[in-house]
């Protein structure tokens, strides 16, 4: 049984990715890494102190990892991540990706991930999104969409929930995991989480292109 970290963008995949892994007999899921800009997660622009609570929730281990901007050169990410998982303390034989698509980015994951003497771990990988779509649903994974790119998809379905009724009225271009970048998620519970995390919008912050949730995470006392 290989001890794993998982690549955590606090969304719907890495969660997936999670749960099969914790239900697998060949891995042990030891802790979630995150990559940051700042203090928070690419894409999502979930902040770090909320990655913490879904870590804290998961009873799992965080490793954080800054990098100097959103797209670092190659070699810079590459080293930051291995750096950052190396020294992490924990023992970690392989990396695991929540990626669908084989689009090239297995090979690009395993040229900097085996040379470091670690496996490159893809449970998701050439899955139909249809289908994970519905495993994610079915499962009970709680999450909503925080960033939407609105070239594609319109600003109002920021900060709706992920159904089965928002996959069945997304454009026929739109992938139902948003795997082309279409929309980011947050979740917020999980059958693997002690107790979900309630969230209090405040904003919704228009960027050139995408559009970010903005909200506060509801205090547990009140």
């Amino acid at each position: 049984m290989n001890n794993i970290i998982i690549s955590w963008s606090s969304g719907k995949d890495s969660t997936l990715t999670l749960e099969r892994l914790m239900e697998s007999p060949d891995y042990h899921v030891v802790g979630l890494y995150t990559t940051h800009v700042k203090g928070e997660v690419p894409f999502q622009v979930t902040p770090l102190e909320v990655v913490q609570m879904q870590a804290d929730r998961l009873g799992l281990p965080l490793v954080t990892i800054e990098l100097p901007e959103i797209f670092p050169p190659n070699n810079v990410y590459q080293s930051r991540v291995i750096e950052g998982v190396k020294s992490s303390g924990l023992n970690v034989e392989g990396i695991a990706f929540g990626d669908m698509f084989c689009n090239g980015i297995e090979e690009y994951r395993r040229s900097y991930v085996e040379p470091a003497g670690l496996e490159a771990v893809f449970p998701l990988l050439g899955e139909s999104s249809q289908d994970l779509a519905r495993e994610i649903l079915a499962r009970g994974i709680e999450t909503v969409l925080v960033t939407v790119d609105r070239n594609v998809l319109p600003e109002s379905l920021c900060g709706q929930w992920y159904s089965h009724e928002l996959v069945a009225c997304l454009p026929k271009n739109v992938d139902p995991c948003g795997e082309e970048g279409e929309f980011h998620t947050l979740v917020c519970n999980s059958q693997y989480f002690s107790h979900g995390i309630t969230l209090e919008p405040t904003s919704i912050e228009t960027a050139e292109r995408f559009s970010h949730l903005r909200y506060k995470v509801k205090s547990e006392l009140g």
